[in-house]
């Protein structure tokens, strides 16, 4: 029984040597061994890469015999046969050339001709090298490496064993650039137990010569009172707004004596306040009339905007030269009186204006209060109000982003507005509208809120050691995110090191 056990046994050992090696070595094409090194199997851009080195030892092939290795990708959908590698005997390879010399171009170009065809005429020891690259399919993803041999050219071929090497295609690491997740922080502002608030409207009324009452209909009267009215009436037809007081302040051109432009000035902010309480009920005593005193800094903004001759010297007297001390008098004098001149036919006109100011206090409102005014009329919401709204909504949602930038347009003076809205701005990746905003906050430096704002900006802008400085100041005042800002820094970073070193 053991007898026949192992010669069962040597049996199935010699088919399977010829089930591998593809005949008995009687009938192999060629003497000494050959197999094959993997070397490399990889996507690379747009390319998949196959690297085989062939190690020929004491190989010799029989003169009119050949041996064909053939390598195969093969995916779970795919097979597909590349350029093969052919050693042939010295009768085999000479035949080889006399196919190729009688074919026509045509027929060259259909016929799959070998990746390298090797003459083996003696006993021959080495290394053929297989470098192959063709464009990449997505279905190569998951393909692995076969190798077949073909020792007779009938196409009836064996499989080598490379397969262990090859299970799987490398595929390329593409490097792009790390995209910042940026941590953010808004800041809660302050309850305001009363919203007092006022708006100013300015007029330039036309008087009647020598005159200081008011003719609604005179000249440009209309139109100037007009605005003064629609203001007054916006507030008085908002059921929320309670007025407290109105302060009319007169402003004098500079020509003349200080006292008679007071008197002047004074005299038409009476007359202003007359017609008022012709329109309206409020009390007299809610009425404040002020002398804003001569308008040298209208002045200065007026001949801003106009082209006139010696302006330069004109802006440098009204700088450097005290209205007591005679501003007015050197005014006159320079180049003969002609800038002045000029200034009083066109300029001064406009600086006799009369301002009214409301100051009014609006009611606080609760939540659901709050959503619809905010919809309708979001002026009369404070900060914290808005700030209540913008929370109801998910952060980073376009209905949260809109809230603060409405804020910052209604208080453009607010820090914790602008703050907030740089911080909008940065979720929205606007780095030019967080800059702006941000600029406008001066008194930041001890905010943690305005650090890790600021940090992020110079991080979405590529400069990392600036934005090191204020996230480590972010953190150290205690606002957590900024770890996390400064953990994307460092993966940033190291992104940008490693892509640099792979461009080279």
């Amino acid at each position: 029984m053991m007898k026949i056990n192992m010669q069962f046994i040597a049996l199935a050992l010699a088919l399977l040597f010829l089930n591998v090696n593809g005949a008995s070595a009687q009938d192999r094409s060629y003497e000494g061994t050959i197999r094959i090194e993997p070397v490399r199997l990889e996507q690379s851009g747009e390319f998949l890469h196959i690297d085989l080195d062939v190690i020929m030892d004491d190989v010799k092939v029989k003169s009119a015999r050949g041996v064909d290795f053939i390598p195969q990708l093969i995916s779970s959908t795919t097979t597909r046969d590349l350029p093969r590698i052919s050693i042939k005997g010295r009768k085999e390879y000479l035949a080889y050339e006399r196919r190729l010399s009688v074919m026509s171009r045509k027929q060259k170009d259909s016929y799959r001709l070998p990746y390298l065809v090797e003459k083996n005429y003696k006993k021959k020891s080495g290394v053929l090298q297989y470098r192959y690259a063709l464009p990449y399919e997505p279905w190569m993803a998951d393909a692995r490496l076969n190798v077949q041999r073909d020792e007779c050219g009938c196409g009836e071929s064996t499989l080598m064993n490379v397969e262990y090497a090859f299970d799987k295609v490398t595929l390329e690491r593409m490097l792009v650039p790390y995209v910042v997740t940026p941590y953010l922080s808004y800041v809660e502002p302050m309850v305001e137990e009363i919203k007092s608030r006022d708006v100013q409207a300015e007029c330039f009324l036309d008087f009647v010569v020598n005159r200081v009452d008011i003719r609604p209909e005179y000249m440009n009267n209309p139109k100037e009172l007009g605005k003064i009215r629609a203001m007054i009436d916006d507030l008085k037809n908002d059921a929320n707004v309670n007025v407290k007081r109105l302060d009319i302040i007169g402003y004098a051109s500079p020509e003349g004596t200080l006292e008679a432009n007071k008197r002047l000035s004074e005299g038409r902010a009476m007359a202003l306040r007359n017609y008022l309480a012709t329109q309206y009920d409020f009390p007299k005593n809610q009425y404040h009339i002020q002398f804003g005193g001569e308008n040298w800094e209208g002045l200065v903004k007026a001949l801003a905007t106009v082209e006139m001759d010696d302006k330069a010297e004109v802006l440098d007297i009204i700088a450097s030269i005290p209205i007591e001390k005679g501003r007015e008098t050197k005014l006159m004098k320079l180049n003969g009186g002609v800038p002045y001149r000029f200034m009083l036919k066109h300029i001064f006109p406009s600086l006799r204006v009369a301002i009214c100011k409301v100051s009014y206090d609006i009611r606080n409102f609760n939540l659901e209060e709050a959503k619809e005014v905010i919809k309708k009329r979001p002026q009369n919401l404070s900060l914290n109000e808005m700030f209540m709204v913008a929370n109801t909504y998910p952060k980073g949602s376009q209905e949260f982003i809109d809230i603060f930038e409405t804020a910052v347009r209604i208080y453009p003076e607010s820090e914790i507005a602008n703050m907030n809205a740089a911080t909008a701005a940065l979720s929205r990746n606007d780095l030019v509208s967080a800059k702006r905003y941000l600029e406008r906050v001066k008194s930041a430096d001890y905010s943690p809120e305005y650090n890790n704002a600021m940090g992020v900006l110079l991080l979405m802008k590529e400069d990392y050691e600036l934005s090191e400085k204020h996230l480590k100041i972010a953190k150290e005042l205690g606002l957590d995110v900024a770890k996390s800002n400064l953990e994307e820094l460092a993966k940033k970073k190291a992104n940008a090191i490693e892509i640099r070193k792979k461009s080279k």
